[in-house]
């Protein structure tokens, strides 16, 4: 059977390959890429298809009826009811079929491919002043053709209604094959135009039998996303196919190709966020704003804001939008509202008017579908019944009742959403991995359903019913009008190849789920995951697939990092959700069948910079620089690693073994024999080796304090980085005087353990012993047995030092970051790990922190560059932000990562990618900064990087404030 199985798989690909000028596969790796969605549910894929145009799509569905094989039409794939898994052939619009046909400012209409981005289509429409009104959280990376195939809202659907309220006419095909361009309007007979006869006919058939069932069966709410929208064909609403297959989750036709209304923006917006003393009260107001015709009604509530800035007092919040041809003007409008529900009981407001204030509270709201995943003593919670809706009168009621209910299964969520719309999101702490837990979720599934409906509510109000509320669809229209929905299914798709499980005659909601297949049991593994229990799976599930790490674009103000290699390269795969995916499927054992030596992971994870950007820019905190080093740990397990793993994953060592002989080192460096060291170390050819430091950062330590004690004041440990010290002295050296002129008293660590803790004294300098370190690069190319020996190593030495609550100053944010997080995890049985974690500052937290009242020297003057990726996803730049300020440091940095990233732009084989990351941000800031910008890079990798590819060095912060202090010592 599973040899006749894989013929099929072979035959079928080979078909579509010869049909399809796209891009065709049946490989493991693209199959596992495709087994899930956003959702808690996972189908598998016989092969993937990324059709170029039409004729593609109508050449792949072609094949599939001559191979009785099912298609799924598929966007971003960040749906949460299940509907963008299938069993067939996944049509993946994403790569080609993107294209902004045109736009008609004057129409206000635009004519886009499915797969075009909805925030590519608003920039275009931005420049004559219009939008596309509906604005899913997933903005950034959904497209076109997934929102009208789920018929998706967002938060200004009070003002601009849902996708249904925004198409004008749709070109698709029928699993049959029959092109299909429906519009509104009748024809001569009163059928719709646009279809072929067959379709014409039956459609008119179908609505003129069922006339008073249409006009009755439908709840009357703005956020009716639930079944088919078949009501939209009654005569008198105009007789609108394409609204009525708008939503139709891809069960009736693949779109190729629509139409769509734009809306004129105002030419101001402000925000007015009004705290409630609990999310029932929220709730309750909501809709007694509508009146003033907001853009927005949002609601949140204290246990998903947390402690965001910026808030008013209350337990709650409604985010208000509102509009107005003049900041004074929108301005003006959001204070009436206020004033309005001040009168009703608000606990206070707030008028934000500063753009980065808004984007920011905008922030918490678009990642809320990935924070709301975890609750706050970090246990798991799921989507499935994240977006019922209900007459918004009637929100507060059915909160209360939900929360009653919730109560009543023992379950925990936090609801958040379109208030305004009567629509609630919230992730509850199902427990899907058990038969009980599954069990739970199926009953109160049904209670659910049970208690929406008796509020006159929508099982769906935006994300659609997929597999995870279908089967519930009676009880919220009864038997005759679901039974209405199959014959129109029946009628569309005969042969039911189209999404088959989705929507009519669906997959059960407890079937299919995708933990199913994962390990019973936590994996023996390396590091801690002090966050997910120890158990490595359970860090692999964090990715639910809102996909934030899919954005081709970082948002204008915004130092976010992730993912830098998908924003390269543009191939799933190469995001954190593509890599957690295929960890997922790597675990499942179905798809992936290599474990930890699978070549498919191994491919993918290659690319990862391991910048830890998806730590703090993913909202639901996957670490996938972490889950990397893990990978590489056991897949080369016994065997034989790359070149790069033993050059520069060891580079502590060489470095240290090469110091004495640096002059000579640096000689060969510039002569041919340096092509032969790189092809050997596994360099990129492309890449100029480092100068090594004539003088170490330690041995000019040793020789300045034997000639010159340091003056007294409050001791802090200084960390002589394997970079600092061998490849940047200067950075170390500046950094000395800038502590000392702070009143400081930098030290440096012994290399082994002193009686009792003492501190080191200037006649036991011991250079020739082993260095310490923090073990990054030995973390990073996944040797973590040698990782956790030097590790041991630095705590054995460190710890008596830091008793006395002395801080660790370290200069290079990746080895501050290695010593905050992975040390910690890495050695999660050593109580002196969180200790000497704890003690870990940057130079600027130093100096804020042990001396607040020094004033730094004043420059004046602009600056550019890169924040670095790991001090922005660790340690926070807050304090560097602050220090800039207070000397006169002007402007902002970039975020991104500079794509050298330790050893990999270093690797052969990564240069084209590292270059193509240091274009994203670092590079373009940089040639766009005025004569006279101060470039700051705080990372030894970003001024490397600087160095081989622009023209403008930059410069460690410490070296910019020592310079402007005077001449170090020498």
């Amino acid at each position: 059977m599973a040899d006749r199985t894989e013929t099929e798989k072979r035959d079928l690909t080979k078909d579509l390959a010869a049909a399809v000028r796209g891009e065709v596969s049946s490989a493991a790796a693209d199959r596992a890429l495709m087994t899930m969605d956003a959702s808690n549910y996972r189908r598998v894929p016989r092969a993937v298809v990324a059709p170029r145009d039409a004729e593609d799509v109508a050449a792949a569905l072609r094949v599939c009826r001559e191979h009785g094989v099912p298609v799924v039409p598929r966007g971003a794939g960040t749906s949460i009811a299940g509907q963008a898994t299938g069993v067939g052939v996944v049509l993946d619009f994403t790569r080609h079929m993107r294209r902004i046909v045109s736009l008609d400012p004057a129409a206000r209409t635009a004519v886009v491919e499915p797969g075009v981005i909805l925030d590519d289509l608003r920039a275009v429409a931005g420049a004559h002043g219009l939008t596309f009104g509906p604005d899913p959280s997933t903005h950034s990376r959904c497209t076109l053709g997934g929102m009208i195939g789920n018929n998706s809202c967002g938060s200004h659907s009070v003002a601009w209604g849902t996708t249904a309220d925004s198409v004008r006419e749709l070109e698709l095909l029928t699993y049959g094959g029959e092109r299909v361009r429906a519009g509104r309007g009748t024809g001569p007979t009163g059928a719709p135009t646009g279809l072929p006869p067959r379709l014409r006919d039956g459609v008119k058939s179908l609505v003129d039998a069922e006339l008073a069932l249409l006009r009755t069966g439908y709840p009357d709410l703005p956020r009716r996303i639930s079944g088919y929208a078949l009501d939209a064909l009654l005569p008198e609403r105009g007789t609108d196919l394409a609204r009525a297959l708008t939503g139709s989750e891809g069960t009736l036709g693949v779109l190729t190709e629509a139409t769509v209304r734009l809306v004129e923006t105002p030419a101001a917006r402000v925000l007015a966020v009004l705290g409630y003393p609990d999310e029932s009260a929220a709730a309750e107001a909501a809709h007694t704003l509508l009146p003033h015709k907001p853009m927005t009604v949002e609601g949140m509530a204290a246990d998903l804001v947390g402690s965001a800035a910026g808030l008013p007092e209350g337990g709650a919040w409604l985010f208000v939008e509102m509009g107005g041809a003049s900041p004074a003007e929108a301005a003006a409008r959001a204070e009436a509202l206020c004033r309005a529900a001040a009168a009703d009981g608000t606990t206070g407001h707030a008028v934000v008017t500063d753009p980065a204030g808004q984007r920011a509270l905008w922030r918490i709201r678009e990642d809320a579908s990935g924070t709301a995943t975890r609750m706050p003593d970090g246990s798991e919670a799921w989507p499935g019944w994240e977006d019922c809706a209900v007459p918004p009168a009637r929100l507060g009621p059915y909160l209360r009742d939900f929360r009653a209910l919730l109560a009543q299964h023992g379950l925990r969520g936090t609801p958040y959403g379109h208030f305004g719309d009567g629509c609630i999101h919230i992730r509850i702490d199902f427990d899907l991995l058990t038969p009980p837990g599954i069990r739970r979720f199926r009953d109160f599934s049904h209670d659910l359903a049970d208690l929406v409906v008796a509020h006159g509510g929508s099982l769906s109000g935006e994300h659609g019913d997929g597999q995870a509320r279908a089967e519930l669809l009676p009880k919220m229209y009864g038997p005759e009008l679901v039974g209405l929905f199959g014959r129109f299914k029946d009628l569309w798709d005969p042969a039911a190849g189209l999404n088959p499980g989705m929507l009519v005659r669906p997959d059960r909601l407890d079937d299919n789920l995708r933990f199913a297949p994962l390990p019973g049991r936590p994996l023996p593994v390396e590091f801690g995951y002090p966050h997910d229990n120890g158990d490595f799976s359970a860090a692999v599930r964090r990715c639910v697939g809102v996909a934030k790490c899919r954005n081709e674009k970082t948002a204008a103000g915004s130092a976010d990092v992730m993912c830098p290699s998908f924003r390269a390269t543009g191939e799933e795969q190469h995001s954190t959700r593509g890599r957690a995916r295929l960890l997922h499927e790597m675990l499942a054992g179905e798809v992936i069948t290599d474990g930890w030596r699978s070549p498919e992971v191994h491919d993918a994870l290659d690319l990862c910079l391991s910048c830890k950007g998806c730590r703090s820019d993913c909202p639901v905190g996957v670490d996938m620089a972490t889950y990397k080093a893990e990978f590489l740990h056991h897949h080369y397990e016994g065997r034989l690693r790359p070149a790069a793993h033993y050059s520069m994953g060891r580079l502590p060592q060489w470095l240290h073994a090469a110091a004495p002989a640096a002059p000579a080192v640096n000689a060969l460096a510039r002569t041919p024999l340096a092509a032969v060291a790189k092809r050997l170390a596994g360099i990129a050819p492309e890449r100029p080796l480092p100068a090594l430091a004539t003088e170490t950062f330690t041995r000019w330590w040793w020789r300045r304090r034997r000639a010159a004690p340091p003056a007294d004041g409050r001791t802090v440990l200084l960390w002589p980085d394997t970079f600092t010290n061998h490849l940047s002295p200067q950075v170390g050296r500046a950094a000395v005087r800038v502590l000392e002129a702070a009143g400081l008293r930098p030290l440096l660590p012994p290399t082994a353990p002193l009686p009792g803790g003492a501190l080191p004294q200037p006649a036991l300098p011991r250079l020739r012993r082993p260095p310490l370190c923090c073990g990054l690069t030995y973390v990073s190319t996944g040797q973590l047995d040698r990782a956790r020996a030097v590790m041991r190593r630095t705590l054995d030495v460190l710890t008596p030092l830091l008793a006395a609550g002395r801080p660790l100053v370290v200069l290079e944010p990746s080895c501050a970051a290695a010593l905050r997080t992975d040390l910690p995890e890495l050695l999660a049985d050593d109580p002196r790990a969180p200790r000497l974690a704890a003690s870990v500052r940057t130079f600027a937290q130093t100096l804020e922190d042990f001396a607040p009242d020094w004033r730094p020297p004043r420059l004046d003057r602009p600056v550019a560059g890169q924040t670095h990726c790991h001090q922005h996803a660790v340690l926070g730049d807050a304090a560097d932000r602050r220090l800039r300020e207070r000397a006169g440091l002007t402007g902002q940095l970039s975020g991104g990562c500079c794509g050298l990233a330790g050893n990999f732009g270093f690797e052969r084989g990564h240069y084209d990618i590292s270059v193509a990351c240091a274009e994203d941000q670092l590079l373009p800031a940089v040639r766009q900064s005025a004569p006279g910008t101060e470039i700051l890079a705080d990372g030894f990798s970003c001024r490397t990087q600087l160095d081989h590819l622009g023209d403008r060095p930059g410069r460690h912060l410490a070296e910019v404030l020592a310079e402007a202090l005077g001449e170090a010592d020498a």
